[in-house]
């Protein structure tokens, strides 16, 4: 008999987190791996944010600040909101949390009771389903493909609608795919929300400032949903700040509150340190992403050219983000040293023992045909990891 809950025991382990510390193992071991399994940044935090870190330590910022966050941080997110996304909210409403993961953990387990439905469209970030499993919800997935960028439309999502669904759950520019869903995009999916009045939106645009195709649109700025949509945010991704952990989201007044309550009973607030390192970072000029983001795209076009030259791997174009999540069924039969390859798993699997390339399958993200490549790394290690994949797959027969 156990001694662990059917919670955790029910709960999948990360497999972005698996295959990386896979890849740490084999390090270890003197095998040269390209570790891809990650969505981190490889740049530096800039200085500024830095500097601004440094000095409040030297200001004394060593005391809890409020579960919710400082106000001053919750007022500059609440003017950025503005500023970029021509949102409005007050600080009351924005709530500061140690990344935007516990921001979504905060929201799910506010909201959703055992037996509410979430309609989540895959591929999806590998979080989410466990975070529903974890309050009691049912996960309604809801599938797309690479042949449509994998967007999914208002009619997908209104057919999955049912009198048990509580939310729908997305994030554009989307991780794992680089999907972006534009304005007309957006506002046809509000129009349809909008006859569904009691169903709730999470809009994950934690990469926001990496978006190759133009002004970054939320679908909180369309009347129909705005008072029932929380949008989720943070500086990990656009700043290179994921080890600073801070992320952010506004909402409606009540479920913020509720998020704040909900915080206050887990971790409290985030670090003061990074918190003020924040603030600088949500303070200035969104111009100063720009240089990241056009590295970004560079690597993304060198991948898509190279990746496009191996026999069998399937590609959307990716608009946002840094990944590229390709469809490898071509390979789905085939073997190696009498292994046979039946799964996306097992493609990653004989990539990370016969290349020495790290990748997350497919199946992490609700796309078993697909895997997910991260280009956060430097174009000499995306060369050399391509290259070795290219190798590999000529050995399946």
């Amino acid at each position: 008999m156990t001694l662990l809950s059917e919670r955790i025991l029910n709960m999948s382990e990360s497999e972005t987190i698996a295959m990386s510390r896979r890849s740490r193992e084999l390090k270890a071991q003197g095998i040269d791996v390209v570790n891809l399994s990650l969505g981190e940044p490889d740049f530096p935090t800039p200085d500024f944010i830095k500097d601004a870190a440094k000095a409040a330590i030297d200001n004394n910022f060593s005391y809890y600040p409020p579960v919710a966050g400082y106000m001053d941080l919750r007022e500059a997110v609440a003017k950025k909101f503005e500023r970029d996304n021509g949102l409005f909210y007050k600080p009351e409403q924005i709530i500061i949390s140690t990344g935007a993961k516990q921001c979504i953990a905060n929201v799910i387990l506010s909201l959703i009771n055992p037996g509410d439905e979430v309609i989540v469209p895959a591929p999806f970030w590998v979080t989410y389903i466990e975070i529903i499993k974890l309050a009691g919800g049912v996960p309604v997935v809801v599938q797309t493909g690479v042949d449509t960028n994998f967007k999914f439309t208002p009619e997908q999502i209104e057919a999955a609608i049912t009198p048990r669904t509580k939310m729908l759950m997305f994030s554009s520019p989307c991780n794992p795919t680089g999907a972006v869903f534009g304005r007309e995009d957006l506002q046809a999916l509000a129009a349809m929300l909008g006859k569904h009045p009691d169903v709730y939106i999470l809009s994950d645009e934690i990469y926001e400032h990496i978006n190759f195709v133009g002004r970054h649109e939320s679908i909180a700025q369309f009347s129909e949903v705005h008072d029932r949509t929380i949008v989720i945010n943070g500086v990990s991704k656009g700043f290179a700040m994921t080890g600073w952990r801070i992320g952010f989201m506004a909402a409606p007044l009540e479920i913020a509150k509720a998020c704040d309550k909900m915080q206050g009973q887990f971790t409290s607030a985030a670090s003061s340190i990074a918190e003020r390192a924040a603030l600088a970072a949500v303070l200035a000029d969104p111009a100063v992403t720009i240089p990241m983001r056009e590295s970004f795209e560079k690597r993304k076009n060198l991948v898509m050219e190279k990746l496009s030259a191996i026999p069998g791997f399937h590609c959307n174009q990716p608009e946002g983000a840094f990944y590229v999540f390709p469809d490898i069924s071509f390979y789905f039969g085939k073997q190696f040293n009498g292994k046979v390859l039946h799964t996306s798993a097992d493609f990653t699997d004989f990539l990370i023992e016969n290349a020495h390339v790290s990748l997350v399958p497919g199946s992490a993200f609700g796309s078993p045909n697909c895997l997910r490549f991260s280009y956060a790394t430097s174009e000499e290690n995306l060369l050399e990891a391509i290259s070795r994949i290219e190798n590999a797959v000529k050995l399946l027969n």
